[in-house]
């Protein structure tokens, strides 16, 4: 076994788990999940089944990856955060067929108590504040927050908060990294370096 994993986790049979990974305290993964390298999963976090974790990420005490949700590289969820796989829930109901994939892209932070509604793709780099609840698809590096959640700014990958408007034809620089961000109408992205 090439990653740790406390005495209290439980790892079913069949799980995949990359090189450098840490399973703290009464975590359980379940046998389908792949689960990349160096992530770190805390205390009493429940992974499920059909799920995908890219390498890197960092998934807080006391969350919930259930079926259908994949985690890109260097996602960041925080503590106590809630993914869900059913719209419309009901005890009475099997609604298992019925599970929406949720898509996290590349370095996106998802941060402590906010609400994933299922179904919905969160772009690389976003950044999902604290408590928001998020019901449709997020912009690459939009800042996102309340309930239900609205932009209110661009962040950096790094996660400082840009200078821009939330649309138009606009430039932005990173505060601590210097790297610039370009802003087309209501696509934000990284300037390449030029060569």
């Amino acid at each position: 076994m090439d990653y740790y994993q406390h005495p209290s986790a439980i790892v079913d049979d069949g799980a995949k788990i990359g090189a450098g990974s840490r399973i703290w305290h009464f975590v359980h993964v379940c046998g389908g999940a792949h689960i990349g390298k160096e992530v770190s999963l805390g205390q009493n976090v429940f992974v499920g089944n059909k799920v995908v974790i890219g390498d890197r990420c960092k998934i807080q005490n006391n969350v919930s990856v259930y079926d259908n949700v994949t985690l890109e590289e260097a996602v960041f969820c925080g503590p106590s955060m809630v993914f869900t796989n059913v719209y419309s829930p009901r005890s009475l109901i099997d609604r298992k067929s019925e599970y929406r994939d949720t898509l996290v892209r590349r370095g996106a932070t998802l941060g402590a108590n906010c609400t994933i509604v299922c179904g919905v793709t969160i772009g690389e780099f976003a950044f999902v504040g604290a408590g928001a609840v998020i019901t449709r698809d997020v912009p690459a590096y939009a800042l996102m927050v309340g309930v239900p959640a609205r932009q209110i700014g661009w962040m950096s990958e790094f996660g400082e908060q840009l200078n821009l408007p939330l649309e138009g034809d606009a430039e932005g620089i990173c505060p601590h990294t210097g790297v610039r961000y370009v802003l087309k109408g209501r696509t934000l992205s990284r300037e390449e370096p030029r060569t």
